[in-house]
């Protein structure tokens, strides 16, 4: 490891065998836990999340709304004060499902527009970093941060606060992309997911589990699922087409993409048992394009 370049984010290891460049950002991948990362100083790289959001990303399909009260039914035996907090809340979606199941719905956000939209929702929305959210030791029964690891300078020190406001025997719960599933490993850094400075590391499985017995949580279960056919088909087919109409364009048609096969696996009792053994078969495999987080303190 160079002077100024980042230890891996998840074991902390100072091996890496180099991945090339995206986007003008270096990429490392650590030889301890086969994390993919940004090997240069996310700082200077930087992301601006006021422009994250906008109408058009602040409002879910249906479908995804029935799926979540599915996951929040899963949190029931941890309530006890009945406090849950979402990290990174977004559009909201999960404080939604959380106010269905009749949680006392808590939220932080960095986007300024995103947390203007909880707000007008009557969510209360703490708008910065959870370490400087108000929040006391052992508060909630359950945090959830949906996709929002990926994302994070130090996810190490966000994981030691949310062990922190979390009660001894609280759940957290989350999902980041898998750094070695099947389309990173048949895509690579073509893969619409690897976009720095946004995405600054995707974790491995191994890595993931260290990095969140490092914070203290005492039972960890990390589960690779899911896949997005349509990206890896037309990855595969279309190498030239990435350079045509850009990252941006991309992550849109994946998003829609993925949006449009899960409405489609979850229309009828059919679908959702291929949905269901899909995932179990890539679960075993360990080749499902995102980590599925459950982990106790």
């Amino acid at each position: 490891m160079r002077t100024g370049e980042r230890r891996c984010p998840a074991c902390a290891g100072v091996e890496t065998l180099p991945r090339g460049a995206k986007n003008g950002v270096p990429l490392a991948e650590c030889r301890a836990c086969a994390t993919l990362y940004a090997a240069s100083s996310p700082a200077a790289a930087g992301f601006d999340y006021d422009g994250y959001y906008d109408e058009a990303n602040l409002s879910v399909p249906d479908f995804v709304g029935a799926r979540l009260d599915e996951i929040f039914a899963s949190f029931a035996p941890y309530r006890r004060t009945n406090r849950l907090l979402d990290i990174g809340c977004g559009a909201g979606s999960l404080l939604e499902a959380a106010r269905r199941a009749g949680w006392e719905a808590h939220g932080t956000e960095v986007s300024r527009p995103a947390v203007e939209h909880a707000r007008r929702a009557g969510f209360e929305v703490f708008c910065g970093d959870l370490s400087a959210a108000p929040f006391p030791e052992g508060h909630f029964d359950v945090v959830t941060a949906s996709e929002i690891l990926e994302h994070l300078d130090d996810p190490r020190a966000m994981l030691r606060e949310v062990a922190r406001v979390l009660r001894p025997g609280g759940l957290f719960w989350a999902t980041t992309p898998h750094g070695r599933g099947i389309s990173a490993k048949v895509l690579g850094l073509n893969w619409s997911i690897v976009v720095p400075p946004d995405h600054l590391h995707l974790f491995s499985l191994k890595g993931v589990r260290r990095l969140l017995e490092a914070a203290g949580f005492r039972s960890v279960k990390v589960v690779a699922h899911a896949v997005n056919p349509y990206e890896l088909l037309d990855g595969v087919r279309n190498r030239a087409r990435r350079e045509e109409v850009g990252t941006e364009q991309l992550n849109k048609e994946r998003i829609q993409s993925s949006y449009q096969l899960n409405e489609m696996l979850t229309s009828s009792p059919s679908r959702q048992a291929i949905r269901s053994l899909a995932n179990g078969v890539l679960g075993l495999a360990r080749l499902g394009d995102d980590l599925k987080i459950r982990a106790v303190k």
